[in-house]
């Protein structure tokens, strides 16, 4: 079997070039997360364009060879940020860039402050659950609770 693009057997994967969104990164940024499994219930266009309303520069993209292959939307309030969207393309995973994007985002939320960093991982995805707390997340006794403002 063949190593997924960008992994060559014995070859280190190429580093991942972290920068915020731009407009024209759109269609790739919903294909990625429809690939990821990440489109649920909300319109990933109205989900982009809040979010280019509030902090822009903390919507993380990361390309290789000037393709979009992953995603990271940071939030912040003052008193903890929530990591959203935090992607991968499948046959870029496993290469360290899900790593990286992370290491930015703490990057970037320790340079305002922010004590703590949130995500939500669906119970059911055993595989990134795994990848968090390898990274030094652990799963917190809470209940997640959410309530719709605006239909999408």
């Amino acid at each position: 079997m063949s190593p997924p693009p960008g992994k060559a057997p014995g070859r280190r994967p190429p580093a991942l070039a972290i920068r915020p969104y731009q407009p024209g990164d759109e269609a790739a940024v919903i294909a990625l997360w429809r690939e990821c499994g990440l489109l649920r219930w909300s319109d990933p266009r109205k989900d982009i364009a809040r979010k280019l309303q509030v902090n822009p520069e903390w919507f993380l993209v990361g390309e290789l060879g000037g393709r979009v292959v992953a995603t990271c939307m940071l939030g912040y309030e003052g008193h903890r940020a929530w990591v959203n969207f935090l992607a991968v393309a499948p046959g870029h995973q496993r290469g360290g860039h899900g790593r990286a994007l992370l290491a930015e985002a703490e990057r970037l939320m320790r340079a305002v402050g922010c004590a703590k960093l949130n995500l939500q991982v669906r119970t059911s995805n055993a595989a990134v659950l795994g990848f968090y707390t390898r990274l030094g997340f652990a799963v917190e006794d809470l209940a997640s609770l959410g309530k719709r403002l605006t239909p999408d």
